[in-house]
């Protein structure tokens, strides 16, 4: 049976995005309102599951391992606090290499999808703060919530202003 999901940008959605290229454990600063939002996502069922373009890897400003040990103090901390991320996706590729995982691209979404049994339909959600998140949720067939919509043009189903509005709105449907 597939399930729905709750898939989340990571950078600036999850966590704070203290410079472009966020990967060093110690600048780990999750944004208000995420755990106690995950917690209550998780309570509700929903499978969680991180999709992030992770491009300073490409660009050699960081390297895998370095975004091994970020992710991995992720999940460390958010255990601790009773929140359990299924699955974590990213895309290393430099833009310019034309991949298929990377976001606006849904190859992140579609293994996601194989491996945890993930419906990729409008019973799951994309939650993001960029209108490349948005782009690739409506391109993997999910509804969408932006946060912190600067664009007015935005596609997305839902604009909100910060996460603990965008757990309303997923929970209110």
């Amino acid at each position: 049976m597939k399930k729905r999901a709750i898939f989340l940008d990571r950078d600036g959605t999850i966590n704070d995005n203290l410079d472009a290229y966020t990967h060093q454990p110690e600048h780990l600063i999750f944004l208000p309102g995420v755990v106690e939002g995950l917690k209550r996502l998780q309570d509700g069922g929903w499978i969680l599951v991180i999709i992030t373009n992770q491009s300073g890897i490409g660009r050699g400003m960081f390297t895998e391992e370095q975004y091994e040990v970020f992710t991995r103090r992720i999940l460390s901390e958010l255990s601790e606090e009773g929140v359990r991320i299924d699955g974590v996706y990213h895309c290393p590729h430099n833009p310019n290499e034309g991949c298929e995982c990377r976001k606006p691209k849904i190859g992140m979404f579609v293994k996601a999808s194989e491996e945890l049994g993930i419906t990729l339909d409008e019973n799951s959600w994309m939650v993001g703060d960029s209108e490349k998140d948005v782009e690739a949720g409506k391109n993997a067939g999910l509804k969408t919530v932006l946060i912190n919509p600067d664009d007015v043009d935005t596609t997305a189903d839902h604009k909100v202003n910060n996460f603990s509005e965008a757990v309303e709105v997923i929970l209110a449907k």
